[in-house]
């Protein structure tokens, strides 16, 4: 019996020279694919220059490279690619489309790198002129409950089985106990969609 000789090993490519036109190419393509803030787009071109420096044959100078990065963020804003509260505001929109709290809106919104200043106009935009931070997340509690079928929009025979567990649903996705009460004890859908 032959032994099958094991595949050859691969050398690592290595990466493409950064410069500055490198970085702007980056940030470009990454900005035809994504939205992103101007602390997560600084996020992507570090951890590319950082991708590269790891390499052997690299020859990375950090300081050029960070002074690049800020170059290259900032042309990416005046050009209005890159717009926080733009940002904000359609990531907020989808989250609280899902479902997700207000709470959990800004803690999102925060990792992403949008500032407290973006953040409340996002939840500002969401919650108009006539909504309280109070009525947004019941709000996003219905919307959570309509979308994964719990509580009044559960079939009647199965609720009373199934309330721990629809309560805990909400309270995994941030809701407070009170809020997750009303909804999932409310008595039918008509009852939660005339509050609103």
């Amino acid at each position: 019996m032959t032994e099958a000789s094991p595949p050859p090993k691969s050398r690592a490519k290595p990466p493409r020279r950064i410069s500055a036109q490198s970085l702007e190419n980056s940030a470009l393509y990454y900005l035809q694919r994504y939205d992103s803030t101007a602390e997560n787009l600084r996020r992507v071109l570090t951890r590319k220059v950082r991708r590269a420096a790891m390499h052997p044959e690299a020859t990375v100078d950090p300081a050029a490279a960070s002074e690049w990065i800020a170059a290259v963020v900032a042309k990416m804003q005046r050009l209005g690619y890159v717009d926080d509260t733009r940002t904000a505001t359609a990531k907020a929109r989808g989250l609280f489309a899902k479902g997700a709290p207000p709470a959990t809106i800004r803690r999102r919104l925060a990792l992403a790198g949008a500032g407290e200043d973006a953040i409340d106009a996002a939840l500002g935009e969401i919650a108009g002129e006539t909504m309280s931070e109070t009525d947004l997340t019941r709000a996003a509690a219905i919307t959570l409950a309509r979308r994964k079928r719990l509580g009044p929009y559960r079939p009647e025979a199965d609720r009373p089985d199934r309330r721990q567990k629809d309560m805990a649903t909400l309270a995994r996705a941030g809701f407070d106990f009170e809020t997750a009460r009303r909804i999932i004890d409310a008595p039918d859908v008509e009852s939660l969609e005339d509050d609103d």
